[in-house]
């Protein structure tokens, strides 16, 4: 049996045992209830030692009085028990569990050496486990709810499956989804992932016909890697991975020897990781579900050119204000657009987009939809918004409003474009609202404007990247770099230079002088003025020190700063680095350092000494490719200091992405013992491009 097979079947059993079923527990009468109340089509066997009736049925001594082996058992016992209902189970074949049962892993040691005890024997013995530690899953799409905590009615199936390491927050995930009308696939509370992981249920919804957007609540992520892969599988199939991972204010460097390390931190690597799988990352419950529930219900959408249709001018505001937020446009109507706008608006309105259709829709109950498909067809507009709840109270007569949302189904369907019910604030999808979709077919009506942007912010962002991201390049093919000597420690700048020199890297031109007239020999070589450096084994940052000295126009003054960056390193200077001064042009940071997760991180970004004040940087995980380069230094907010502002020579972007792509290659050739690459700065002078200082740190 495959791992796609197990949980397959863990989440499709056609019987279930409850063991440890008793009337004293109200986790055993919450899941039980749950089974009976949403219309689980097999048989429940309760499993009891101690009496012969629990919730008012029979009871059965153990797994093995059973008349039939089950699919799948739902293990309450205490915790020492719990190995021996596995054992007994796997005798009888029986292949998939949820243990509830807490006391495992999170406890402390003790747990930690249970639990490794369970994951052997459920890996021996191929069994699917659930938890243990968890509250169970709802398989709504199949009415299987095998979960602890009470499920009001109704269950709303839809096409969300919610994955989340978390038991607490399971139940108030799902109660707001049903009160907005979203309704799930899946629900499943992880627990410790002692066996089943959170990248085995994503692999399971990625090919679930009933799954079309995946919802996730992540304390971490444990094997990045295998998450990588199902990601992109997921990005493959075309079904969009909302994310909502917690834990953003635990920065930290991951070396103290690099600037770089001033920019990387923990949340920062996991924002870039996202965003090259693919991932739409949220920041509240909130968000998760409503984006999810967006997506599921209008799948991709073509552009950030929003037409806006609403009755309220203040609404109108709010949505050019989150409209900016979310980098969506507001483009003006066209021409004929705006005439036909105006031929049936009140004298007092006005055919701009956003569009107020004004108050008079208490009088024209039909001006809203005729505007809503006029807008839709306007050529310079790529998603039609339109502001309209739901009506919360039934009136004594409601066919007439049915009548109306028929129409307006109608209206929508027949759109040229897509079009976005969002809602005015965030408030319950109520009976008659409910009444309301069913009977019409109204599409879903997303929650509040606040969250509706996002969400709309969110899948326009999905579908524009979806194609470029997910794409990763194969691990460099290049010849493995020679290192010449030891890898270990901080190499000098004239070291760190020279390997990349030797790798495609253009560097600016240096000597090593070991005294005075030998700097002033390399000076007149290159000519004045010149930069003097401190080299050291083991040196990091050399201005710190006194170790750089700039703009020396003569012998004079290359012997005086010789003296003084001697005198400043001590014993352990080799010399100084003679390297012609450059001006002009940008000073970029490329830099690459080794997260403890996810690996090699490059981070590009404004470099020289206003890296660690300005942190304006892009990241990536390597391995990446110029293309992927081009589009991080395009987020960048000094990107226009890089296509020629104020006058400036633009900087050969395609050429400086190859070469940024290149330190990347030569990063991850280095192998495992490197621990950070840093050149800060690039120099970027239109199509000159120069390493000006590098540093590399090993792990050893």
């Amino acid at each position: 049996m495959t791992a796609g097979d197990g949980v397959r079947g863990l989440f499709a059993p056609a019987s279930i045992a409850m063991v440890g079923a008793t009337d004293k527990s109200g986790w055993s009468l919450n899941t039980f209830a749950n089974l009976r109340r949403h219309g689980f089509g097999g048989p429940v066997y309760l499993v009891n030692p101690r009496t012969e009736v629990v919730h008012g049925e029979r009871a059965y001594r153990s797994l093995s009085d059973l008349p039939e082996p089950v699919d799948l058992v739902y293990v309450m016992v205490p915790t020492p028990a719990v190995l021996d209902v596995l054992r007994e189970g796997a005798r009888l074949g029986i292949r998939h569990y949820v243990v509830l049962t807490a006391g495992f892993g999170e406890t402390g040691p003790e747990g930690r050496k249970r639990e490794e005890e369970l994951t052997a024997f459920c890996r021996d013995h191929d069994l699917t486990v659930l938890g243990p530690n968890g509250n169970g899953f709802i398989n709504a799409a199949n009415a299987t709810t095998p979960y602890g905590l009470p499920i009001p009615p109704p269950l709303l199936r839809g096409s969300v499956g919610v994955v989340l390491q978390s038991g607490a927050l399971a139940s108030s995930v799902l109660a707001f989804s049903q009160v907005r009308g979203i309704g799930l696939s899946l629900l499943t509370s992880m627990g410790n992932e002692a066996v089943v992981s959170v990248t085995d249920v994503i692999d399971h919804l990625v090919d679930d016909p009933a799954t079309s957007v995946i919802a996730l609540f992540l304390e971490s992520i444990r094997r990045p890697r295998e998450f990588a892969r199902v990601a992109r599988r997921a990005l493959a199939a075309g079904k969009p991975i909302v994310a909502l991972k917690i834990g953003r204010s635990g920065l930290a460097s991951r070396t103290a020897q690099a600037h770089t390390g001033a920019l990387v931190g923990d949340d920062a690597v996991i924002d870039a990781a996202f965003r090259q799988l693919g991932i739409v990352r949220v920041r509240s419950l909130e968000d998760l579900i409503i984006t999810a529930g967006l997506l599921a219900a209008y799948g991709p959408l073509p552009g950030p050119r929003l037409g806006v249709v609403t009755p309220s001018g203040g609404a109108s505001e709010i949505i050019a204000d989150r409209a900016e937020d979310e980098g969506l446009e507001l483009p003006p109507f066209a021409d004929r657009t705006v005439a036909r706008l105006t031929e049936i608006m009140p004298d007092f309105g006005s055919a701009a987009n956003p569009l107020d259709v004004t108050g008079y829709v208490v009088v024209d109950r039909t001006l809203l939809s005729r505007a809503l498909r006029i807008v839709a067809e306007d050529p310079g507009i790529d998603v039609v918004l339109l502001l309209s709840d739901l009506p919360r109270i039934e009136p004594p007569d409601p066919e007439p409003v049915f009548r109306l949302y028929e129409n307006s189904t109608r209206l929508i369907a027949e759109a040229p474009r897509p079009v976005v019910i969002v809602g005015n604030v965030l408030t319950d999808v109520g009976d008659f609202a409910r009444t309301i979709q069913e009977r019409t077919g109204y599409p879903h009506v997303v929650g509040g404007i606040e969250h509706g942007m996002a969400a709309i912010g969110a899948a326009v962002r999905w579908s524009r990247d979806r194609e470029s991201a997910g794409r990763t390049r194969a691990g460099s093919t290049a010849p493995a770099p020679v290192v010449r000597g030891p890898a270990t420690g901080v190499w000098a700048e004239h070291r760190a230079a020279a390997l990349l020199a030797e790798n495609g890297v253009p560097v600016v031109p240096a000597e090593l002088a070991a005294d005075e007239e030998a700097a002033v020999a390399a000076a007149e070589r290159f000519g004045y003025p010149v930069v003097l450096k401190a080299a050291a084994e083991g040196l990091g940052h050399k201005t710190d020190i006194g170790g750089v000295r700039l703009g020396l126009n003569s012998p004079g003054d290359v012997r005086r700063a010789h003296r003084e960056i001697r005198a400043a390193v001590g014993s352990a200077g080799l010399g100084t680095l003679v390297q012609p001064q450059r001006a002009g042009g940008i000073e970029l940071l490329v830099g690459v350092v080794r997260d403890a997760e996810w690996g090699l991180v490059l981070a590009v970004g404004l470099g020289g000494v206003w890296v660690e004040v300005l942190k304006d940087s892009a990241l990536r995980i390597l391995p990446v490719d110029a293309a992927e380069v081009r589009r991080a230094l395009g987020e960048l907010r000094g990107a226009k200091l890089l296509e020629g502002a104020r006058g400036t020579e633009p900087a050969d972007l395609d050429a400086l992405a190859t070469v940024i792509a290149r330190v990347g290659e030569l990063a991850e050739g280095l192998g495992d013992d490197l621990e950070s690459l840093e050149i800060n700065p690039l120099l970027v002078d239109g199509a000159r491009i120069e390493a000006l200082d590098a540093l590399i740190t090993w792990r050893t």
